[in-house]
C-alpha cells in the first residue's frame, strides 16, 4: 500500500510539471506574437535587427532561469543537484520552441548554433581546461589558515589574477585557500572575498585577464593599455583587503577563545609544490588564449578584404574560425595530457572531482541559451540609453554585466562610446573613445561581474568547489547581500573618485 501510494504521489507530481509545462509554452507562445517579431530577412541582417524584432518580455525565460538557481537550492536542495540540468534545457526549450515557430527554423537554429558553437563551446572547453590542469596541482605544508596567511593569499591572486586570467588564478588558489583553512569553523567570507578579489577584480590589468579585456585587444585597444585601471585596482583591492582582514581577525580570535587554543593543521611539513608539471599545461592554455588573438588579424585565419575569419563552414553563415579551432584543440590536449600525466593520488589528496565542471556546464548552457534575446536587446537598444558620462557607462556597463555575459555587454557599450563623436581619444574598431569612457566601461565590465554568483565564470565554479569541500556558502540571494554591502558602496566611492 505505501508503495502504490508513493506511485500515486509521484504519478501527480508528474502530472503538474507537465501541466506547468505545457502552460509555459501556451504563455510563452502568446508572449512571443508573430507581428511582434521581423521576417527571416530582416534577421539576416544581424542582432540588432533581431533586437529590434524581440518583444521585451522575451527575456523571461532567462529571468525563469535565474530564479531558478536562486530559489530551488533553497527549497529543494537534494532535487536541484539532480534535477538542474533539466531545468536549465526546460527553459531554454520555453525561449526556443516559441522563437522557432514565430521566425522560422533557418534564423533559429542560426542563434542557437552561434551561441552554442561559437560562445558556449570555447567557455566551456577553457574552463574545463583550467579545471583538469589545476586539478592535479598540490601545494603541501603548513600553510594554515589565520589572517595574515589569508591576506598573502587573496593578495597573491589578486596579482596573478591579470596575467593568468581570473579563471586561471582562481582554479590554482581556492583549493589551497580552502585546505588552509579546513580547520576553521567559518570560512563563507573567505570564498567571498575570493571570488570579489581574485575571481573578477583582479584581471582588471591585461586582456589575458578577463574575456571583455580581450576582445577590447582584439578590436584595436593595445595590450598594456588597461594598466591604466591599476590605481582602481589598487584602491579596491586596499578597501576590500583591510575590510576582510579586520573580518577574518575578528573570527579567527573568536575561535581562538572558544577552543582555547590556536587551531592546528596536523604534522610540520614544509612547503612544497606536488604536480607543479601541470603549470606548463596552465602556461599552454594561456598561450593559446593570446594565440587565437594574435591570429585573429593574421592573413593565415583572417580575410582583411571582407573582414572575415577563415573558418570551418557549419550552419548556414555560422562559421568555426580556424584561430577558434586551434584553441579549443590546444586546451583539450593540454587538458588530456594533464590527465595522463599526473597521479592520481594527487587529485585524490585535492580532493577533486567533475562535479562542479559538470555542475558550471549544465547550468550555462541554458543561461547562454536563454540570454540569446537579452544581448540582442542590448545590442538593438544600447545606444537609446542616452549614456554621455564615464559614470553612466560605469554603472550600465557593471549592472548588466551582473547578470549578463560581460563579455558583449563590454562590447556593446564599447561601441556606445565609440558613437559619441570624441574629439580625441583612442582609436578603435568601434570609433574614438575617450580614455575615460573606456575606462569605465572596462571597470564596470570586469569589477562588477562579482555582483552575482553568473557575473564571471569562475564565480559559479569556485562556489561549487567550496560547497564540495564542504563549506556552507551563501545562497544566490544570499551572495548578492554580500556584494551589496561591501561591493555596492566600494563601487559608489569608485564614481566619486575616479568617474
Amino acid at each position: 500500500m505505501l508503495t502504490k501510494k508513493r506511485f500515486a504521489v509521484a504519478r501527480r507530481a508528474r502530472r503538474r510539471v507537465g501541466s506547468l509545462a505545457a502552460m509555459g509554452f501556451v504563455l510563452a507562445l502568446a508572449l512571443f506574437p508573430y507581428r511582434a517579431f521581423a521576417s527571416g530577412d530582416e534577421i539576416a541582417e544581424g542582432a540588432h535587427a533581431l533586437g529590434n524584432a524581440l518583444p521585451f518580455w522575451s527575456v523571461a525565460p532567462f529571468a525563469g532561469l535565474l530564479l531558478s538557481i536562486a530559489i530551488f537550492p533553497l527549497v529543494k536542495p537534494h532535487w536541484w543537484e539532480k534535477h538542474l540540468f533539466k531545468v536549465s534545457i526546460f527553459w531554454s526549450l520555453l525561449f526556443f520552441v516559441p522563437f522557432l515557430i514565430a521566425f522560422g527554423a533557418k534564423p533559429a537554429f542560426f542563434e542557437l548554433i552561434e551561441i552554442v558553437l561559437l560562445d558556449y563551446l570555447p567557455f566551456i572547453i577553457l574552463l574545463w581546461g583550467l579545471f583538469a590542469v589545476s586539478g592535479g596541482i598540490v601545494l603541501r605544508g603548513d600553510l594554515a589558515g589565520t589572517p595574515k596567511v589569508n591576506l598573502l593569499m587573496l593578495l597573491i591572486g589578486t596579482l596573478l589574477a591579470s596575467w593568468v586570467g581570473t579563471t586561471g588564478a582562481s582554479m590554482l588558489l581556492i583549493r589551497p585557500m580552502l585546505r588552509a583553512n579546513a580547520h576553521r569553523k567559518k570560512k563563507a567570507h573567505i570564498v567571498v572575498f575570493f571570488i570579489f578579489l581574485v575571481s573578477n577584480m583582479g584581471g582588471c590589468l591585461t586582456p589575458v585577464g578577463d574575456p571583455p579585456l580581450f576582445l577590447g585587444f582584439l578590436r584595436g585597444v593595445p595590450f598594456f593599455w588597461t594598466m591604466r585601471l591599476l590605481p582602481l585596482l589598487l584602491f579596491n583591492a586596499a578597501v576590500l583587503l583591510a575590510v576582510f582582514f579586520f573580518m577574518d581577525t575578528r573570527l579567527y580570535k573568536k575561535e581562538l577563545r572558544e577552543s582555547g587554543e590556536p587551531a592546528k593543521t596536523g604534522e610540520r611539513v614544509p612547503l612544497s609544490l606536488a604536480g607543479a608539471h601541470n603549470l606548463i599545461f596552465i602556461a599552454v592554455i594561456v598561450g593559446s588564449v593570446i594565440l587565437s588573438g594574435i591570429t585573429s588579424t593574421h592573413p593565415s585565419f583572417y580575410d582583411e578584404n571582407l573582414g572575415v575569419l577563415f573558418g570551418v563552414p557549419v550552419y548556414d553563415g555560422v562559421i568555426l574560425p580556424y584561430n577558434s579551432v586551434l584553441q579549443m584543440a590546444l586546451i583539450v590536449l593540454a587538458g588530456i595530457f594533464s590527465i595522463v600525466t599526473t597521479k592520481s593520488e594527487l587529485r585524490k589528496e585535492n580532493l577533486f572531482t567533475w562535479g562542479p565542471i559538470k555542475e558550471v556546464a549544465h547550468l550555462f548552457i541554458g543561461i547562454f541559451i536563454t540570454m540569446i534575446p537579452a544581448l540582442a536587446l542590448l545590442n538593438a537598444h544600447g545606444a537609446e540609453l542616452g549614456l554621455t558620462r564615464p559614470w553612466q557607462f560605469f554603472w550600465a556597463t557593471g549592472a548588466l554585466s551582473s547578470f549578463l555575459d560581460n563579455a558583449p555587454t563590454y562590447l556593446v557599450f564599447m561601441t556606445t562610446a565609440g558613437s559619441l563623436g570624441a574629439a580625441e581619444g583612442l582609436m578603435t574598431a568601434a570609433g574614438l573613445i575617450a580614455p575615460k569612457l573606456l575606462l569605465a566601461v572596462s571597470a564596470g565590465a570586469v569589477f562588477m561581474g562579482a555582483n552575482t554568483y553568473i557575473g564571471n565564470a569562475p564565480n559559479f565554479m569556485v562556489r561549487s568547489i567550496a560547497e564540495e569541500n564542504g563549506v556552507k556558502m551563501p545562497s544566490f540571494f544570499g551572495y548578492m547581500g554580500w556584494s551589496l554591502c561591501f561591493l555596492v558602496p566600494l563601487f559608489l566611492l569608485d564614481t566619486l573618485i575616479f568617474f
